[in-house]
């Protein structure tokens, strides 16, 4: 799509008006959506979405098929993908834990399903970048329309337990009102919203203004463009994989630090180099960094939130990863009209690592209120009641969400 847009406009403004409009509902209806997400039946909401999905994938492909496709074309179809992804991310995100028996394999299950999502982004971008080369955009539309058959198939064939209907018929505005007020006096859960939010708007100008670098500083075209995008993906699925692995979730927070860090010294790296080929091999290590920050940062919500929170939350994950993205999308374009591509993305790589920075600072009082949390939801080795005590008696001032977390279990 942004190829597409990129080839009909040659605007960086419209390229980040494109991924503004495709994100835009998200921020504003995902946190509704967890709502609704904490009440209905999640494997529905999924099926239904998938197929819309379908639906506007089919429209696309139509449009560029009789070569009527035009910019205002592209946006509102971009505005309705968003709509569809504002219910859709947050009930996936809420039903993968319905598909794992056991917290302790969490982090294995959200590695692996990272890795699934990540190897199909390696190859897509690829196979799409030689396919626009050799026939066009309309193809590449084409063939997703038709995945979203398997995804459906596939969707079609899970068997899950019927969740218990949550009792609480409070109005929408008071879930929502209580969902945000639980997030917000949280303090691990906030910080990591607040990190994820960061990092969503410093992602954006590199996903934006790749077909600048691509087309104007490396002189290439789809093929260079798929090529840099599937880097990206390599390293994902490498960060995903890397996850997978490990057996516990010790340690996640200063991976999640470090990664954000990494990240931002990628993108500055990134805007410096003038080959190709270092370029590439920078986009593998900002590809590894984004997702091993948003997976790890996935799994410590997932295992501390509340049951009865958890769509709200993740919602709340999903507007903090895309829906801030439109706003990062519009400001990229916008940035990079007057100051060009290049200082963009080092003004997005400083703000990472800044963020990063202070995320690391927080750490310490982090590791105090949810190390407890883990012990008894049983994800971490069992430890003597004495040290599980003083962990529990230990102040803090930041966790005014819950004073008596020694008896909340927090599951």
């Amino acid at each position: 799509m942004v190829w597409l847009v990129y080839r009909l406009s040659n605007s960086a403004f419209l390229l980040g008006l494109v991924g503004f409009c495709s994100q835009l509902p998200i921020l504003f209806f995902a946190p509704v959506a967890g709502v609704f997400m904490d009440r209905w039946n999640l494997h529905r909401v999924i099926v239904i979405t998938q197929f819309l999905s379908m639906l506007q994938a089919s429209v696309l492909a139509a449009l560029s098929v009789s070569g009527v496709i035009a910019t205002w074309q592209v946006i509102g179809l971009s505005l309705f993908i968003g709509l569809i992804n504002a219910f859709d991310m947050p009930a996936r995100q809420s039903f993968l834990i319905q598909l794992v028996e056991g917290r302790e394999s969490l982090t294995n299950a959200i590695g692996l399903n990272s890795s699934m999502f990540n190897a199909a982004r390696l190859v897509g971008p690829a196979v799409a970048g030689f396919l626009i080369a050799a026939v066009g955009e309309w193809f590449c539309f084409l063939l997703n329309a038709v995945s979203y058959v398997a995804v459906l198939g596939a969707l079609l064939r899970i068997s899950v337990p019927p969740r218990t209907a949550n009792p609480k018929s409070q109005p929408v505005l008071s879930g929502l009102w209580e969902g945000l007020r639980y997030a917000a006096g949280f303090s691990p859960i906030r910080a990591i919203l607040v990190l994820l939010s960061v990092l969503s708007l410093a992602a954006m100008p590199l996903s934006v203004l790749m077909p600048i670098f691509a087309n104007k500083l490396f002189l290439g075209g789809p093929g260079t463009l798929g090529v840099m995008t599937a880097s990206v993906g390599m390293g994902a699925l490498g960060g995903a994989l890397f996850l997978a692995s490990s057996k516990t979730v010790v340690g996640l927070g200063r991976k999640i630090a470090i990664a954000n860090a990494v990240f931002g010294l990628g993108l500055i790296a990134f805007s410096l180099s003038r080959l190709l080929w270092v370029s590439l091999i920078i986009l593998v290590i900002t590809g590894f960094a984004v997702m091993l920050a948003t997976s790890a940062s996935n799994t410590v919500l997932q295992t501390v939130v509340d049951d009865d929170k958890r769509g709200r939350v993740m919602s709340l994950y999903a507007t903090a990863l895309l829906g801030m993205a439109p706003l990062g999308s519009l400001l990229a374009g916008s940035l990079a009209s007057h100051f060009g591509e290049v200082l963009t993305v080092q003004l997005a790589g400083a703000a990472s690592v800044f963020s990063a920075l202070w995320f690391a600072s927080k750490l310490p009082a982090i590791r105090r209120i949810v190390r407890p949390i883990y012990q008894r939801i049983g994800v971490l080795p069992e430890v003597t009641s004495g040290v599980a005590a003083s962990a529990c008696m230990m102040p803090d001032e930041e966790d005014n969400h819950d004073p008596d977390r020694c008896t909340n279990t927090r599951t």
